[in-house]
């Protein structure tokens, strides 16, 4: 199953944000034990990079990067994705630009806590309570 991980995924994760950390910490292990071969849209490193080089430091950020890079793939972010992200009729550009990404990348799903930003999507979202009880972790 190729699911693209949301941002807030990840940086529930890195920033400990409870409750959401222990489902996050799940899905996270079903990429590292190829349960599941997870992506990460480009503009969600980006984004963590910043957030956590403020939180933590750069160099604390530059290695939880490093740490993304050797489990997930990259989701491209490109020309194609951002012109189709602005017709999409999704109205939060950054979710847009994500689902677009996901699309181009040939996942089947979202796994996000911000499901309302993606009703218009064609692909499969999930919460993450649902994928962990979906994947049976």
């Amino acid at each position: 199953m190729k699911i693209l991980y949301d941002t807030n995924i990840i940086l529930d994760i890195l920033l400990f944000r409870t409750p959401f950390v222990y489902n996050s910490i799940k899905l996270v292990s079903a990429v590292e034990n190829s349960i599941v071969h997870g992506y990460l849209c480009a503009t969600t490193i980006t984004t963590i990079q910043y957030l956590i080089s403020k939180e933590l430091g750069k160099s604390k950020s530059n290695k939880e990067i490093k740490k993304l890079f050797a489990i997930f793939d990259i989701a491209i972010v490109n020309k194609i994705v951002l012109e189709r992200a602005i017709v999409s009729g999704i109205t939060d550009f950054e979710d847009a630009v994500i689902n677009e990404s996901a699309i181009s990348s040939g996942v089947e799903g979202i796994v996000t806590r911000n499901i309302k930003d993606y009703k218009k999507s064609k692909l499969s979202i999930y919460e993450p309570h649902e994928l962990v009880a979906a994947l049976d972790l």
